[in-house]
């Protein structure tokens, strides 16, 4: 879950909260530096701040939704048939695709047994009641093949229904003892990781290499501590586009050349913030598949995550905790919606507590996370935040995702570890986060404005400007003289880095560059009406 700051938001009607070669003049740079130091000075340079969006979700959202199922939902007939979205209980007000609280996502995956080869299909939503956009093409399936869909949703509560059977013959899975995850669901999922395992094995599926990112370490995957928050491993990757009329469509080239007056909206997710905003930050490549609705159009997806992550990420492996609050039932551990959630996105299963211990989890986040996220702020900082009413970086995003998941709202890990938060956010008059401090190193924005977090020693970081190239907050990479330049402000300072120490890994990507992130989530601790998909064997434990 990409986490906020933001307040909690009850997630049943009657149940409590829980809680991304020439020769170099050293004469130029020295002069390159005098001017900027001497710029800073004269106070020529400006902080960007992003100060767009509410940070709180509307008052009055209602924010459990229910979404219906087609008949034979894993079939090609099925997969083109928008699913529907109406409110959980309509005394609490409407849910409807439209309002960025409640939009809710679906993602399909295709396996072909026989080559191995996967593919993406992503079924669309409507609100309930209503036609789409542009009605979906049903797809060309192989024989023989495993499909699967995963959903995640804005809201804080999905509840999926379906009619007679439909849950039960898709293996639908919800949640367990008659509460949900949360925002997340899936069908079928552990058919299609086993068929993917196996022709992984049989060398049909080969699982790309991570790759090196610009921070010359292994790109992360959803199972590196340095991505993890409190409740990994959910949400999607998908995107829908909505028309002037709240219409939904399928993110399809064709459907956007036909469309008018349309938006593209997207899932505030784990997935998402990783394929799309680190990889796109650290010049990483996602593992992608064609999508079927977009003819072959590569793109990033929830299973392709999670069988890389499962494939070729390094111990230790962040892997879903026994106090994630999607996987407790009022609040207590749950061993078997652990293990429900965990067969969702091709995790080991476990037998007892321990094996997923919440205080070893915090232990590695606390050695881990800090120390990259301070490493990759040069380009985390260069990057917009997905969600522009948490932060206004992807760099303060990150931040402010994990002093909440370290925290008393979120695993608590200060407590269970008996170790202090390792970052401290700033942030501005409106709860924004615009600076941190990590392992007493100061990123962004840590003047005192009157937000939290600040340590009051640091200026503001500003802008630099070389050679007419602008650095927002003195961070990132430009060329000076041929040579590639990496530039990073701490403590006062402007420290820059040139040659070859710098040049590595930067691999030309732009330093620039809108990032579809989409809205973050609230966070919920899957308790609620789990309708009649919870527990596909209905044995209540």
């Amino acid at each position: 879950m990409q986490t906020l700051t933001r307040p909690k938001l009850p997630t049943g009607p009657s149940l409590p909260p829980p809680r991304r070669r020439r020769g170099f003049s050293p004469l130029m740079l020295i002069g390159i530096v005098v001017t900027v130091i001497i710029a800073i000075g004269a106070g020529v340079f400006l902080v960007s701040q992003s100060r767009s969006g509410s940070h709180a979700a509307a008052a009055n959202v209602n924010m459990n939704c229910t979404l219906i199922a087609p008949p034979q939902p894993l079939t090609a007939a099925g997969l083109a048939t928008p699913w529907q979205l109406t409110a959980t209980d309509p005394g609490n007000g409407p849910c409807n695709m439209v309002n960025p609280n409640q939009t809710t996502f679906i993602q399909g995956a295709i396996i072909d047994p026989a080559t191995g080869k996967i593919s993406i299909y992503n079924p669309l939503v409507v609100d309930k009641g209503t036609d789409p956009a542009i009605k979906p093409t049903a797809p060309t399936l192989p024989a023989n093949a495993v499909v699967a869909l995963w959903g995640g949703s804005n809201a804080t509560n999905i509840t999926i229904q379906g009619d007679g059977n439909t849950l039960q013959n898709a293996n639908c899975v919800n949640g367990s003892r008659n509460t949900v995850f949360g925002q997340f669901w899936y069908c079928n999922a552990p058919a299609f990781f086993a068929a993917a395992n196996t022709a992984i094995q049989q060398g049909k599926l080969v699982v790309p290499a991570l790759g090196v990112g610009n921070d010359h370490l292994p790109c992360p995957t959803v199972s590196d501590f340095s991505v993890v928050d409190m409740d990994p491993h959910d949400n999607v990757t998908t995107t829908y586009l909505i028309d002037g009329n709240g219409k939904t469509a399928q993110m399809t080239a064709q459907n956007m050349a036909a469309l008018q007056n349309v938006n593209p909206v997207v899932n505030g997710s784990d997935e998402r913030l990783l394929a799309v905003a680190l990889d796109g930050a650290l010049g990483c490549t996602p593992w992608t598949a064609p999508d079927l609705a977009d003819a072959g159009n590569m793109v990033p997806s929830l299973p392709l995550n999670e069988i890389q992550a499962a494939v070729r990420q390094a111990a230790p492996k962040a892997l879903i905790p026994n106090l994630d609050p999607m996987v407790l039932v009022n609040n207590n551990r749950n061993l078997r919606k652990l293990n429900l959630y965990r067969a969702g996105v091709n995790e080991p299963l476990v037998q007892n507590p321990a094996m997923s211990n919440t205080t070893a989890y915090c232990n590695n986040m606390f050695n881990i996370a800090p120390a990259r996220m301070l490493l990759d702020s040069p380009f985390t900082m260069l990057r917009p935040s997905p969600d522009a009413a948490a932060a206004n970086t992807l760099a303060t995003f990150l931040a402010q995702r994990f002093v909440t998941a370290f925290g008393p709202n979120g695993l608590n890990c200060v407590k269970l570890t008996g170790k202090p938060n390792p970052i401290a956010v700033n942030t501005d008059g409106q709860g924004i986060a615009i600076g941190a401090t990590i392992n007493g190193v100061p990123i962004g924005n840590t003047a005192p404005n009157g937000g939290n977090g600040g340590n009051g020693g640091n200026a503001a970081a500003p802008n630099c400007t070389v050679n007419g190239t602008t650095l927002a907050n003195c961070a990132g990479n430009t060329t000076i003289n041929g040579q590639n330049c990496t530039f990073a402000f701490a403590a006062n300072t402007v420290n820059v880095t040139c040659g070859d120490a710098a040049n590595q890994g930067n691999n030309g990507q732009p330093q620039n560059g809108g990032v579809d992130g989409g809205k973050a989530k609230q966070n919920g601790n899957g308790n609620g009406n789990a309708g009649n998909a919870t527990d596909p064997n209905n044995d209540g434990h």
